[in-house]
């Protein structure tokens, strides 16, 4: 099993970088194991942070960058069992199973706890898979108040739904999500089980599985299930398949009418699959997909991408794609980013590198050469002027052209 979130040129996997990252600057076994368990996290020190935590005669906790919208975040796991789908893997008359997190904007949320970055299962399967023993202690948490009651201000929340990348998890794009819920969004994550790291509420932690390869059109299956889930709580169902009770204020509250979806790597293909297949998605945005298996189909809605490795001038089937949007498009890249840069591995992986001693050449060498308090605004501020300006119909001017806000982004022609 490998954990690698994405394939780029560079086929590197999370345990290949930081075994390079330890072979360059670890001083011993003890100090550094205990603090390169987060550098997988990679996502976030650098803009507003929550207040560092300590351990008990121990490092600091990693953090990640508090959200810039007016609403306190709340947020909720999801146990969904899609009976339509067999899983012949999971044991004869078996369905396949899904965990997902609803993410919204709260209210009087200062009572209930903050969410965990992973679940501690699905954690301890990752730091294993890594190969540090680590104490998981050190992980981050979010901004999430788990329970909380829903915000609601006379009308229904627009949604948005996020699909990872290969081999990875659903909390991978917390800073972006959060921050979208702070703005009012509800945001629906999945685990694209089989090609993720994922915890059960029974306590079952599944890792990726390469002998079951999953393409963008399997996970787009997972989200078509994903979006009938939303459905469903728009209409005043619990999806939730064990039957647990939902934050106050969640039911009703979703706008079945008001759908978009991002996703990273392969997720962003999966965009791109899903709003060809279910027009139930208004608006999607892919965070540097690389567009494959190559796309021939004319997409009519509107669509940007956030582009860094795979970009159109190297990656012939994103070049490709780009000619079938036939309604709003737009494309950005960031000076300096790499695959991860439009992620939480942009501000998790330095606050890492600094407590291992890496180099600065070292860290470029992982995360790029775009800053991280950079790459944090870029997240929180193009998601939700994208969706803003396609779910609200809220024109503000950050997508018109270049930004004096956002020098380092270059909006291409």
């Amino acid at each position: 099993m490998t954990t690698t979130p994405f394939t780029s040129r560079h086929a590197m996997t999370r345990r290949r970088l930081l075994g390079a990252a330890l072979a360059a600057g670890a001083t011993g076994a003890a100090a550094p194991l205990a603090l390169a368990r987060p550098a997988w996290a990679a996502g976030g020190a650098a803009a507003p942070a929550t207040p560092a935590a300590t351990t008990p005669g121990g490092p600091a906790r990693l953090t990640l960058p508090e959200p810039t919208g007016p609403h306190p975040v709340g947020t909720v796991p999801l146990h969904l069992l899609d009976a339509s789908r067999p899983d012949p893997l999971a044991g004869p008359g078996r369905f396949r199973e899904l965990m997902a997190s609803v993410w919204y904007p709260a209210r009087e949320a200062g009572a209930y706890p903050l969410a965990p970055w992973m679940t501690d299962g699905a954690l301890r399967a990752f730091l294993a898979d890594t190969g540090f023993a680590i104490d998981p202690a050190l992980a981050p948490l979010t901004s999430g108040r788990v329970g909380a009651p829903v915000h609601r201000a006379g009308r229904r929340l627009p949604v948005v739904v996020y699909s990872h990348g290969a081999h990875s998890h659903r909390a991978d794009h917390t800073v972006m999500v959060q921050e979208l819920a702070s703005h009012g969004y509800v945001v629906v994550t999945v685990d694209h089980t089989r090609d993720a790291i994922t915890e059960f509420p029974d306590g079952l932690v599944l890792t990726p599985d390469r002998s079951v390869p999953m393409g963008p059109k399997d996970f787009a299956a997972d989200i078509r299930f994903l979006l009938d889930q939303v459905e469903a709580l728009a209409a005043g169902r619990n999806p939730d398949a064990d039957g647990r009770p939902l934050p106050a204020g969640l039911l009703h509250a979703l706008d079945p009418d008001r759908i978009g979806m991002f996703g990273w790597s392969k997720g962003g293909t999966a965009t791109v699959y899903t709003m060809l297949t279910d027009r139930r998605v208004r608006a999607g945005l892919s965070l540097d997909g690389p567009m494959q298996p190559t796309i021939t189909t004319d997409l009519d809605r509107p669509f940007m991408m956030m582009t860094a490795e795979f970009t159109r001038a190297g990656q012939p089937d994103v070049a490709e794609f780009w000619t079938h949007l036939r309604g709003w498009r737009l494309d950005v890249q960031a000076q300096g980013a790499v695959h991860v840069s439009y992620g939480d591995n942009q501000v998790l992986i330095p606050q890492a590198a600094e407590l291992l001693g890496l180099t600065d050449e070292q860290v470029r060498g992982m995360i790029g050469t775009l800053d991280p308090a950079r790459a944090v605004k870029i997240q929180q501020a193009y998601p939700v002027a994208f969706f803003d300006l396609h779910l609200r119909h809220r024109a503000g001017r950050l997508l018109d052209g270049p930004s004096a806000a956002f020098p380092e982004v270059t909006y291409l022609p």
